[in-house]
């Protein structure tokens, strides 16, 4: 194993990946712009169907927790590990 091809290799793929993102995240925003200016929230095509609807979504703001309680924040945070692979 050449450690050096692999790597090359990686970043080809890697290039790829993110030329293939690119190119969802435009066709995506075409469907959503689509969508908008008909008034649709589900679009339903001769395969597929897709919906852009809006979401509602309630998190705890960690931050203001820890200012106004940090005594209650400390007692329910968790610290966990893991390992990241980066790649440049």
């Amino acid at each position: 194993m050449n450690i050096n091809e692999t790597m090359k290799e990686l970043a080809q793929w890697q290039r790829m990946q993110e030329e293939a993102a690119a190119m969802v995240e435009a066709l995506k925003d075409q469907i959503k712009e689509h969508m908008t200016a008909a008034g649709l929230e589900v679009l339903t095509g001769d395969e597929h169907k897709a919906t852009f609807k809006t979401v509602s979504n309630s998190r705890i703001d960690t931050a203001a927790l820890k200012k106004g309680h940090p005594d209650i924040a400390a007692q329910y945070t968790k610290t966990t590990e893991t390992k990241r692979f980066t790649f440049a």
